[in-house]
């Protein structure tokens, strides 16, 4: 990600596959925080991201087990992120300002 922040325009920003549980499921949250850094969310906000991923993981995988799918879309001042698993789908929205 090497574009200043904010300067993303409106549409799929990242589409990425982790592991509901395990070791590997902490990549998620960890991309998805800085990805909204890097979309212009202020800093005391990152853990909203981070917060919203765990919770949609345990809403469409609650056994915690194969892979998770998350698609983060920027759309106006928001990151919309959808998360889909074994024909579930949930969708947070995280406003970038303020």
């Amino acid at each position: 990600m090497t574009n200043s922040a904010g300067a993303v325009h409106n549409g799929l920003v990242l589409r990425l596959s982790v592991p509901a549980s395990g070791d590997l499921a902490d990549l998620g949250p960890e991309v998805a925080t800085r990805l909204a850094e890097q979309l212009g969310l202020p800093g005391a906000k990152v853990g909203d991201v981070g917060t919203a991923i765990s919770a949609l993981t345990k809403s469409v995988a609650p056994s915690g087990t194969n892979d998770v799918e998350f698609e983060f879309h920027k759309v106006d001042l928001q990151l919309k992120i959808v998360a889909s698993h074994d024909g579930r789908r949930a969708e947070a929205r995280i406003p970038l300002h303020g």
